[in-house]
């Protein structure tokens, strides 16, 4: 991953966040007040329909950095394109139906004893089905607007959400935040600073395993799983055993395939995540509406996506041609995993300029890893497939995008039986009605 240093773009930039009135945002706009120096900003746009919320957070956003003294512009609108319009960059960090869409992908699925998640299994397609078309419609409004400008999603699931951008031509890079989480994990138990561990990071969004973790060129990951595997084993959440049998760091993520009867045991007796991030977000917003406020709140580190802003603001100086380098990030598998078609989005290291991101050649990923990355990019390959079902203009029956809801719930590995996806196709269908146009 690239240092916060070197060469800044030739210009000062303008922004658009869309998702602006998002909580997470004063977590992004704390890492550009920080790292200007990185990338100048002259402008930020928050873009958000929620006037209310955008009110807030925007005004909490202009207090960091007029306490950090960084002189670019903040504003925000409910309009799209005046938001984005003159943008260099737009980020993507949307919730299509917000925490009570979420809260739905989390329960409706343990009725038929499968994880309820947003970004995997049955709820993670929901969510691929409800934001995929609105991405796509933003995404070509930019486009109109701006067509040299840059898309940087961190919307989940990001993978899937980064392929649809990337196969209808859009210039688009898909970001997650466990690479760089992971990174600062390790550095602090190594006592090294962050920018010089480099990870051998592999696999897709959020289904990745640390295959290596460099300091100086010396491979440390045996040292950290002797050393640190009880540690490292309570924050994933998985088995001291399992980690010391695969002989790699795997992400968070990799609990609900590796336990998955017992995360859906876990799932039904804890309250809902959504239901918890909902509470924290009341929480959050009103501290925001304090006007003596003017940094993010600790609260903040509990809502997730830590090192979010550190990770925008490299991956966007970088394709805005300023400290380039290498940076893991979402983008297209251009044969760097050969089992895999080249217009899959895997998730690896890559160097990232303004011609975009192209991942690093990597070696073989192992059997045991390669066959769960095989399956998971067949499932969405066909969730893109229906997501674009609900773009404007497709003509699709309900019958033919049941059928088809059917096929990529049958086809993911935390869902596979019959008799599980035909529930949770109709599951799906009812829950979501109103994002899905054929149905």
């Amino acid at each position: 991953m690239p240092s916060p240093e070197g060469r800044t773009p030739h210009r000062r930039v303008k922004l658009a966040v869309i998702g602006g009135g998002s909580t997470y945002t004063p977590e992004l706009i704390d890492g550009f007040a920080r790292l200007r120096d990185v990338l100048p900003l002259e402008e930020l746009v928050l873009v958000d329909p929620d006037a209310g919320r955008l009110a807030v957070v925007g005004g909490l956003a202009r207090r960091i950095f007029a306490r950090q003294g960084h002189p670019g512009r903040i504003s925000w609108t409910g309009d799209l394109d005046a938001g984005i319009d003159g943008a260099d960059a737009v980020l993507l960090q949307l919730r299509v139906g917000g925490q009570a869409a979420r809260l739905q992908d989390e329960t409706w699925p343990l009725e038929c004893g499968c994880v309820g998640q947003e970004t995997t299994g049955a709820g993670g397609l929901a969510k691929a089905l409800r934001t995929v078309p609105v991405v796509l419609d933003i995404a070509e409004r930019v486009r109109r607007r701006n067509p040299g400008a840059w898309l940087v999603d961190f919307t989940n699931p990001v993978g899937i959400v980064t392929r649809a951008l990337l196969t209808h031509g859009h210039r688009a890079v898909g970001l997650c935040n466990v690479a760089i989480g992971l990174q600062r994990t390790f550095a602090a138990l190594l006592g090294v600073p962050p920018d010089r561990v480099e990870l051998d990071h592999l696999g897709l969004n959020h289904l990745t395993w640390e295959r290596a973790v460099r300091v100086a060129g010396e491979d440390l990951l045996p040292r950290l799983l002797a050393e640190h595997g009880d540690s490292l084993a309570g924050k994933l959440r998985l088995p001291r055993p399992l980690l010391d049998h695969l002989g790699v760091i795997p992400s968070y993520y990799l609990r609900y395939y590796y336990r998955h009867d017992a995360v859906v045991r876990e799932l039904r007796t804890e309250p809902p995540r959504a239901a918890q991030v909902a509470a924290l977000e009341q929480q959050l917003l009103g501290m925001y509406g304090d006007p003596s406020l003017d940094e993010k709140p600790e609260l903040l580190s509990r809502r997730g996506g830590a090192y979010y802003s550190e990770a925008a603001v490299a991956l966007t100086s970088a394709l805005l041609g300023g400290a380039g380098g290498t940076q893991v990030v979402n983008t297209r598998n251009d044969g760097t995993l050969p089992f895999l078609p080249d217009d899959a989005v895997i998730e690896a290291p890559a160097t990232v300029g303004p011609p975009g991101a192209a991942p690093l050649p990597a070696r073989p990923l192992e059997p045991l890893f390669a066959g769960l990355v095989s399956h998971v990019t067949a499932y969405e390959h066909l969730a893109l497939e229906v997501a674009l079902l609900g773009r404007p203009g497709r003509k699709t029956g309900r019958a033919d995008g049941r059928r088809a809801v059917f096929s990529a719930l049958l086809a993911h590995p935390l869902i596979g039986q019959s008799d599980h996806a035909d529930r949770l196709a109709d599951e799906l269908i009812a829950h979501n009605r109103e994002h899905l146009p054929w149905a």
